[in-house]
């Protein structure tokens, strides 16, 4: 073998499908054609904090499939549910919070589990041998 190492086919092209959503590829004219708005509204979503897009060193903005997605969700909550960038951007915050602290659940959940299954491991392997210790009584009155 050449020091290559092989890999699975799906983990790779999966790995080139999350990568690729979140690679800045469009400049914004493309970039606004595919999300159906203006270049203008982009450049207001980015001045209102909305959008970050990634900048080329001679300063051109690139956007990637995430960055569109997130321009859908707003120009859906602000066209279609009447909410105003300032409530737009709330919303996404929260959400964002909520995604993050549903990742941090479920790292806690993972965490229990495997001190739970260590617990497991732990108790089966105690050596049954063991005889409980008896108690003396204190000397003194009892009452």
């Amino acid at each position: 073998m050449d020091g290559r190492s092989l890999d699975n086919g799906i983990d790779r092209s999966l790995d080139i499908l999350v990568a690729s959503a979140r690679r800045p590829v469009y400049v914004i004219s493309i970039a606004a054609s595919l999300a159906g708005c203006h270049p203008r509204t982009l450049r207001i979503y980015e001045e209102e904090g909305l959008l970050d897009p990634v900048r080329t060193d001679t300063n051109i903005r690139l956007y990637s499939d995430e960055d569109l997605e997130r321009v859908r969700a707003i120009r859906y909550l602000t066209q279609n549910r009447g909410v105003n960038l300032a409530g737009v951007k709330l919303l996404l915050q929260l959400r964002d919070a909520a995604d993050l602290l549903d990742e941090i659940a479920t790292e806690l959940a993972r965490e229990d589990a495997e001190a739970e299954a260590q617990q497991t491991i732990e108790v089966t392997h105690e050596p049954t041998t063991r005889r409980p210790r008896l108690r003396q009584r204190q000397k003194g009155v009892e009452l």
